[in-house]
């Protein structure tokens, strides 16, 4: 069994990278491996803000890891809020905050396209690697669902009439942007 440090304490995504990753691989958390203090983020991409955390776990701490960045990019925001997701409506990080900015910059507009898009940055022995999980969907009026976190409630994937937020976890790791993401970082992985 691998061991990898996965750069996060957020713990729905951990129960979901393990869902996807089953019992190959001994993750372990930032916490886990005595790393408490805020990784750094401060590219103005995706693939920028994932190497710049794996990279600064992999110089501090000597472990082989990995970091992933989510960026909900809405097409008629110009992608936006893309690499602020977590952060759109201000540093609180509020999920119902940043739900509430984002339907009220949609409001009046037609296009409601838009993907969930996750880069995760793996090292190795020094070795980088970069892998892209892209769920394409639309942004819906009104919040369904208990599931999830983030924009899930509002976020429905191409080919389905249900959110994010109203599937299982597990339904939703076989078809998520993350979900896209770690299988590829698992094939890869597996050729090791």
């Amino acid at each position: 069994m691998k061991k990898l440090c996965f750069a996060t304490n957020n713990s729905h995504k951990v129960e979901e990278v393990q869902a996807v990753l089953g019992n190959r691989f001994e993750l372990s958390t930032l916490k886990q491996i005595g790393c408490n203090e805020e990784l750094p983020e401060t590219g103005n991409t995706l693939e920028a803000n994932s190497l710049q955390k794996a990279s600064y776990l992999f110089d501090n701490y000597q472990v082989n890891c990995f970091a992933d960045d989510t960026g909900l990019e809405v097409t008629a925001l110009n992608g936006e809020p893309g690499v602020y997701s977590a952060r759109y409506a201000g540093e609180q990080r509020s999920h119902s905050d940043n739900i509430n900015l984002l339907l009220k910059n949609l409001s009046g507009k037609t296009d409601r396209s838009a993907q969930f898009r996750t880069v995760i940055t793996l090292i190795i022995d020094g070795k980088v690697e970069q892998f892209e999980g892209v769920v394409k969907g639309e942004i819906i009026e009104t919040l369904r669902g208990n599931e999830g976190f983030g924009y899930d409630p509002i976020f429905i994937p191409e080919g389905f009439d249900r959110t994010f937020a109203e599937m299982s976890m597990e339904e939703k790791g076989k078809i998520s942007h993350r979900g896209r993401a770690f299988e590829k970082l698992v094939q890869f992985l597996n050729q090791q």
